[in-house]
């Protein structure tokens, strides 16, 4: 209690300091640095969290998926199949996917743009108490410096910034380019469209504003058009148009996680629930048995 009444002084006051961060890495799978705040910095950040969310989330396009309540990876693959069924005319016509990924997504946001975007939102106090939560990171540069850039991958409140800086490039989609068939899960976006030449333009335009407006890069190998039928690997799901199977970069790591030593049985339910919501029926036989022959 003690600390929970300094904190509110140190609020009042405008005496709060954001404390530096404990990182660590993880494999998720691919290798992720985590930046883990002090419990005070959590529990203010909870507390951000919890009196903006609600705000914001009213703000956002229906198709952005996550880090938000109802929404989900889930629900966003799903979307995706229905969108394709629509623009295909049930299977009648072609469908080509735009597929994107931001290049070094939270390393790259850029702290005065995002700070520029709140102030059209909120008051000066709470501007001035997301400046500290902004500024309390900074993503590393090759030659050893820090520039005035990045979220901490671990924040609470970072999956919220995110979300609002990413909605000035959602808003500009949907409106600015007039696209309806659109889905957005953090930096992984897609289009689906007949037009393989509009989407070429759809492409030109978005890179040429994430650039300019967002100071973000899409990945140069993470870009593609092709059609809905040769398959199209998003969140996880290779997805077809009658059917979606597990990616093998998935495969293998539920695979690995059902079977390390230590695994615990309500982690095997969720990487088995994963596989409910595909075509995965042999691997989720092949798994049920072998987990029951171990444990």
């Amino acid at each position: 209690m003690d600390n929970i009444i300094k904190l509110n002084r140190d609020l009042v006051s405008k005496q709060y300091k954001h404390s530096a961060y404990k990182s660590f890495n993880i494999s998720d799978p691919k290798p992720r640095n985590i930046h883990k705040a002090s419990v005070k910095d959590r529990l203010l950040h909870h507390a951000v969290h919890r009196r903006l969310y609600s705000y914001f989330d009213k703000k956002f396009i229906y198709d952005s998926y996550s880090c938000r309540v109802g929404k989900g990876q889930h629900k966003a693959v799903d979307r995706f199949r229905r969108f394709a069924w629509i623009v295909s005319k049930n299977h009648h016509r072609t469908v080509w996917v735009l597929k994107c990924d931001i290049r070094k997504f939270f390393a790259s946001i850029d702290h005065q743009t995002l700070k520029s975007i709140l102030s059209k939102h909120l008051d000066p106090d709470t501007r001035w108490l997301l400046s500290q939560i902004i500024n309390s990171f900074h993503t590393q540069m090759s030659h050893g410096s820090f520039s005035n850039k990045g979220l901490p991958l671990g924040n609470l409140t970072s999956q919220l910034l995110v979300n609002i800086y990413m909605n000035e490039f959602d808003q500009f989609v949907k409106r600015g380019l007039k696209v309806k068939h659109y889905i957005r899960f953090a930096d992984d976006f897609l289009v689906i469209l007949n037009d393989k030449e509009e989407l070429k333009n759809i492409l030109f335009e978005m890179s040429r504003f994430l650039s300019k407006k967002l100071k973000l890069k899409l990945h140069p190998d993470k870009v593609f058009i092709k059609t809905f039928y040769s398959g199209v690997d998003f969140l996880g799901w290779v997805n077809f148009s009658d059917h979606r199977v597990v990616r093998t970069t998935t495969r293998r790591r539920i695979v690995k996680g059902i079977f390390k030593e230590n695994a615990k049985q309500e982690s095997i339910a969720s990487y088995l629930g994963i596989l409910e919501h595909g075509n995965a029926d042999k691997l989720k036989r092949e798994l049920s048995r072998n987990n029951s022959s171990t444990h």
